[in-house]
């Protein structure tokens, strides 16, 4: 799964640990997330497009292996 995370946060000036504090999470979750290491919960998917003011559709894609 990957998602725009990363770029949206920079482009509204947070910081990851402004982020996770809204999201009421670890800077280190934020990190992961962004860097594909881990995939959010349902609910903390949904925290982080309330406070990035985009959807859960917008926010994350699937791709799909090119075999």
């Amino acid at each position: 799964m990957k998602n725009k995370i990363r770029d949206i946060r920079k482009r509204m000036k947070l910081s990851q640990e402004d982020l996770a504090i809204r999201c009421g999470v670890t800077r280190q979750t934020i990190n992961a997330i962004e860097n594909d290491k881990y995939d959010p919960t349902l609910t903390l998917a949904f925290k982080l497009s309330l406070q990035l003011d985009i959807t859960v559709d917008q926010l994350f894609t699937y791709e799909e292996d090119s075999k």
